[in-house]
Order: C-alpha cells, then structure tokens, then sequence
C-alpha cells in the first residue's frame, strides 16, 4: 500500500470539532470525514478522550455518525480508555479498525491487548512502559524489546502492529529527533515487518515555522523507514512530499501511487 495515512482531524481537543460533538452537529462531523478519505487517508481516526465525563456514549455517536458517511475506510479507534474503545470496536462496519493505542504500561497492556485480540485490529502500539516516556533511542529500544515480543507471543501478527516511537519537540532537546531516527533504523532492521507510525506535530513544539519542520522531519524519517503516519490529510504540501518520498525511495512501484495523486490533483494549488 506504500505510506499508510490516519487522518487526525476528528478529534475533541480541536475547538471546531469539540463544539461540533457538544450540539451534536452530525453534519460537520461527516463533512471532516469525508474530506479526510477524499484527500486519500487510509484510516480516519476518531478521538473524543477530552469528553471524561461521556466518552464512551460520545465515541458510540461519533463511530456511528462518520460510518453513516464513510463506508469504505476503516476507523482508528482513539482513546486512553479502553471501555471507549470497546465501544467503538463494537459499532466498527468498515473493513479492519485499528486501535490506538497499546503500551507497555502493565494495566494498559492487560485491558486492551483482549480487544484487539477479540476485534482482530491494527494497533497503534507506543513506546511508553511504566517508567514513563523514554528520551534516548536506547530507552525507546528497551520498551520496544519488551512490547514487540509480548504483541507477537499473543499472536498479533506483525503486520499488524504499527510502533510509535513517540516523538519529542526538538525545543526542548536539540537531539530529540535523532533519537526517534536512531530507534526507526534499529526497529526495521529486527523486525522489518513491523510498521512504524507518528504524529509528526511534536518535533516542532514551541518553535516558529512550524509546518516547515514537521514537512522536513517527514522525509526525513521516511528515508529511516517510517511508513505510516497520523497527521492531517487536507495538508496538501504534505501529502506532496509524502507521495513523491516515496515514489522516489522505491516504495512506489511504477510511480502508480504518485500518478494516482497527479491525477486526482493533489498536485495543483
């Protein structure tokens, strides 16, 4: 499939979409959906772990609201709470849903690693264990060689496990995004068929220019093996150097993902 991409955009932390889902504005919701899929995201993602009060009867609307619409991609079923996403894996219609996400975290692990056994989905599994968030490449390393065994022990094939590396802003540690480079090279060299997936929008936290870092940043951990990312694909500069990385890395057999792209215009302002 080359890149994998989960839209990001229909989440409650974003004011329009927080006040879309507070009056239940189903029509707004499903116009974000659909432009979501019309720019080309192979998941689109739904997220409403802002709503601690009702989220799980949230997640049941929004689930059912965007597949109203949506009918041919799957969703990414979003959530710090694992009864939110039961909910959700149990309302999903459209082909293999994902979850996101699983860590190493000993309760986490426990309460969603039967979901996605039960639902057979992707996973989103991040690189967090109980100590905390890693900083080095070898801490992010650590937790991927205890993670990644346990996923493939419990028979979640490899295929379907996409890790996150879990980046951090470069503001705030200049060699923040080297470290995620390093635990990408690491990971596709031991486990070259598990995927690699972020949200690029941390590495620039806190500095000017922003979208410029996360575009230069997404080259640069494609050229290290990342092959799946959640960022908003309405950006069209980004979806440009998203298709043309990978048609000119070879992940792009006959350009046909590049020629679709053209075609649909994706390349045109």
């Amino acid at each position: 499939m080359g890149i994998m991409i989960v839209g990001e955009l229909i989440n409650t932390s974003r004011k329009a979409i927080k006040e879309a889902v507070e009056i239940r504005d189903a029509a707004y919701i499903q116009k974000v959906a659909l432009e979501q899929e019309q720019a080309g995201a192979h998941y689109i993602d739904v997220n409403c772990g802002t709503r601690v009060n009702d989220e799980e009867e949230t997640m049941a609307w929004l689930v059912n609201t965007v597949q109203e619409v949506i009918t041919n991609t799957p969703l990414c079923i979003d959530s710090p709470n694992h009864k939110a996403i039961k909910v959700g894996l149990e309302l999903h219609k459209n082909g293999q849903p994902m979850v996101n996400s699983i860590t190493a975290e000993k309760e986490r692990f426990a309460n969603v690693l039967p979901l996605i056994k039960e639902y057979k989905t992707k996973v989103v599994a991040l690189l967090m264990s109980d100590a905390g968030m890693p900083d080095t490449a070898e801490d992010r390393i650590k937790v991927a060689e205890d993670l990644l065994p346990r996923l493939l022990d419990n028979g979640i094939p490899a295929d379907d496990i996409y890790l996150d590396p879990l980046i951090k802003p470069i503001s705030t540690g200049h060699m923040a995004g080297q470290e995620v480079l390093q635990t990408i090279s690491y990971i596709k060299e031991k486990y070259p068929e598990v995927h690699m997936i972020c949200g690029l929008s941390n590495v620039s936290y806190g500095l000017p220019n922003r979208k410029y870092l996360n575009r230069a940043f997404t080259i640069n951990t494609m050229s290290f093996g990342m092959d799946s990312y959640i960022l908003n694909p309405l950006d069209k500069e980004s979806m440009r150097l998203i298709f043309s990385s990978q048609a000119l890395l070879g992940r792009d057999p006959h350009c046909k993902g590049f020629l679709k792209a053209h075609r649909k215009g994706l390349f045109e302002d």
